[in-house]
């Protein structure tokens, strides 16, 4: 069985996370006035209106396209040497050492300690009526599933198929989709956890909230 505890000590040991920006398309790279350890931001605002750092520039037809951090952290490598030059798809140009969030440390948590129930084939997901009216009605965490439970109906090119839940009993913890997007193929729809081990994430994700210090 995975230790919480241990898996927050963990992440506390090594609180980062490696971010490599790359070129979206070719191009002709110029990089912006940056360099190794310079701190960035990412997109900031109540809808993310500002962009964030400008990183580099990529030219590709006479038409610039300026490339920016996409998260908050501290440039660790410029790939300086593509400056000029020009550059396939995919191509690396900054790497961000990015400290990862209170919000990103409960969802590393939760995905290790959760069944992850996930989509068996790219497609639109909902609750049936049943769950989608126990979920709006019901307190947080407190909906109950079992094991072949109609659980949601997947809707892809105009068909519409239930689709049943396979796993442990337990309550919906979390949702990591939204009705009105598609979902790729094995990406998490639910995060389902046993009754019996509610009070252990609960306490882990307290001190996630109490303890974890923001940069």
């Amino acid at each position: 069985m995975l230790n919480i505890s241990d898996l927050l000590e963990q992440i506390k040991q090594n609180p980062y996370r490696e971010i490599v920006v790359r070129t979206p398309h070719t191009g002709v790279v110029n990089f912006a006035d940056i360099k190794q350890g310079q701190a960035v931001h990412g997109p900031e605002g109540q809808w993310k209106e500002r962009s964030g750092t400008r990183l580099a520039t990529l030219t590709r037809e006479r038409n610039p396209k300026p490339i920016y951090a996409p998260e908050k952290g501290v440039v660790d490598k410029v790939y300086s040497e593509y400056e000029n030059a020009f550059v396939e798809n995919a191509t690396p140009l900054v790497t961000i050492r990015h400290h990862l969030t209170r919000e990103e440390v409960e969802n590393i948590i939760l995905r290790e300690a959760l069944h992850l129930f996930r989509a068996p084939e790219r497609a639109k997901y909902y609750f049936t009526p049943e769950i989608d009216a126990k979920m709006k009605s019901s307190d947080p965490g407190s909906v109950v599933i079992r094991d072949g439970q109609e659980l949601f109906i997947m809707s892809r090119m105009k068909r519409e198929l239930p689709l049943y839940y396979s796993g442990p009993e337990g309550v919906i913890y979390a949702i990591y989709f939204k009705p009105s997007d598609n979902v790729d193929a094995d990406a998490p729809l639910i995060g389902v956890c046993p009754q019996e081990e509610l009070p252990n994430i609960k306490e882990v994700i307290m001190r996630v909230q109490t303890e974890w210090q923001e940069n």
